[in-house]
């Protein structure tokens, strides 16, 4: 058995980690949880991913995902945190703050990789889009198999919105007070839109409602299957491990 190694997975309203063991695929322990500081500056997050660092008993590589397009560690964008962030070397910014090499995936591509290798997406060939519906909406596109890294398609501008996101992410249900039906509404009609330009094979929904899935599924009338993502919530800080593990 390999040796597991620390995810944290950086939101735009929690924080959380744990150790992973990626023979399996799966978390170790008891996740870990701290707010989001609120504004999310580079300082204040640094601050909890390194109280949530030193809850562990653990010294190895460390590997962070962040709501955000990452280019070799650098946060090009800034999603639900705070705009401080654009430019930032987010990885050298963790590496120093915990005292070792970490690695920062942005958090859709982590979530995405984690369920193509041990989830809903593993043996499946042709395209294949994760997606986690959260704070925001985060996407992972794949084609047989191969991420296309920082598509951001919860960014597209839609219905007159800047981002799509502000209009059907889960957050927007809970902001608007919207029944599970009137946001299934929405959530079917945004498929539908990146169905026409994609045409995938398969659609895997992830974040916090991928445990409510079938509250909504009813209303999806996708021509590919839509399926809830298997490693749920624990998605990103499996994909933060195997990022660290391979190194970046």
């Amino acid at each position: 058995m390999a040796d597991p190694v620390l995810g944290i997975d950086i939101g735009g309203s929690g924080i959380k980690a744990n150790l992973v063991d990626l023979d399996l695929g799966e978390p170790i322990s008891s996740r870990l949880k701290i707010a989001t500081p609120q504004p999310a500056t580079p300082e204040g997050v640094v601050e909890v991913v390194t109280r949530l660092a030193e809850r562990f008993d653990y010294t190895g590589p460390v590997g962070c995902t962040f709501p955000a397009v990452i280019s070799h560690g650098v946060a090009l964008t800034a999603a639900n945190v705070d705009e401080s962030w654009i430019g930032t070397d987010a990885a050298s910014l963790f590496s120093e703050a915990l005292g070792r090499k970490v690695t920062v995936v942005n958090d859709a591509d982590a979530a995405g990789l984690a369920e193509m290798k041990y989830g809903a997406g593993r043996h499946r060939d042709g395209v294949v889009i994760c997606l986690t519906f959260g704070t925001g909406i985060g996407s992972a596109i794949f084609t047989s198999g191969v991420l296309v890294p920082n598509t951001e398609l919860g960014h597209l501008h839609y219905r007159g919105f800047e981002s799509v996101e502000d209009w059907a992410a889960a957050s927007a249900r809970d902001r608007e007070d919207l029944s599970w039906d009137e946001w299934a509404d929405r959530v079917d009609e945004y498929l539908g839109h990146l169905e026409s330009l994609f045409t995938p094979d398969l659609f895997i929904i992830g974040g916090g409602v991928s445990r409510q899935f079938d509250r909504f599924a009813g209303a999806i009338e996708t021509r590919c299957e839509v399926v809830p993502a298997e490693l749920r919530n624990q998605a990103g800080i499996v994909g933060a491990a195997m990022a660290a593990a391979a190194g970046g």
